[in-house]
């Protein structure tokens, strides 16, 4: 028995456009919910959320059987936290602060067995194999893993082509927010010279032949972005969502006299 499919790398590699959500809240019930929204794919936040191993574990687990693909962001790229959750099942990765293509390399041989990579091979402890129920596991999930690079700097955008040329990279996501800060507009993605940059920077990973992902809570810019190139988006984060309704709902009722 092989690796399960990918279903969220495969739909990338036919060109098609996917929206997701992340998902914040550290939690296996808050992740089903958003998991059962009808996203096509929701992302498990390790780099800006309370999360470890055991809660990323537990929320793969509640997606589960989904029609949503989890994705899980890492707080940095090392080779042993990349081990640990491909591990526990995750088979898409995003990983933040990539800014050459030597770290793009290196990343990719962290998600892949050997001979390709130097991911450990110790699939009979691990959730991945169905703890050793998928017997061909080990030979065949290099194939299903999809690797997602963040390019969220100046020296990223510089490196941009390096890390386009790195095969094993299925696509790179732009994080406004970090580089809007990094190009002198903190808080401000908005800016003409920071969404120049995104339209740019779109456009080239598209024409390298890898996908182009994007941040984009804010309905009225996403057309832009998709015209730009943008091929998986996330479209909300669960925490805003929930605070701005509770805040709505709160403003709505109490406090009226």
């Amino acid at each position: 028995m092989p690796a399960p499919r990918n279903p969220f790398k495969a739909a990338l590699a036919r060109g098609e456009r996917q929206f997701g959500c992340w998902v914040g809240l550290a939690s296996p019930y808050a992740a089903e919910i958003t998991g059962r929204a009808g996203f096509d794919w929701v992302l498990v936040d390790g780099e800006h959320a309370p999360n470890d191993i055991p809660t990323i574990t537990a929320q793969l687990q509640a997606l589960a059987g989904l029609d949503t693909h989890p994705i899980v962001r890492l707080p940095v790229g090392e080779t042993w936290l990349i081990k640990q959750v491909l591990d526990a099942g995750a088979q898409t990765l995003l990983i933040p602060i990539v800014e050459s293509g030597a770290q793009a390399t290196d990343l990719v041989r962290a998600t892949r067995y050997p001979p390709q990579g130097m991911r450990g091979v110790g699939a009979a402890l691990a959730r991945a194999s169905r703890f050793g129920e998928i017997a061909d596991y080990v030979t065949t999930a290099n194939e299903e893993i999809c690797l997602l690079v963040q390019v969220e700097t100046r020296a990223g955008m510089e490196a941009l082509d390096d890390i386009l040329a790195v095969e094993g990279v299925d696509g790179v996501f732009i994080g406004p927010a970090d580089l809007a800060a990094d190009m002198g507009h903190p808080g401000n993605p908005g800016a003409p010279e920071v969404q120049a940059a995104i339209a740019d920077a779109l456009g080239r990973i598209k024409a390298a032949g890898k996908a182009p992902g994007i941040m984009s809570v804010n309905d009225e810019a996403t057309p832009g972005h998709l015209a730009a190139g943008a091929q998986f988006v996330a479209v909300g984060i669960d925490v805003t969502l929930m605070a701005q309704a509770l805040r709505a709902k709160a403003a709505r009722w109490c406090d009226t006299g």
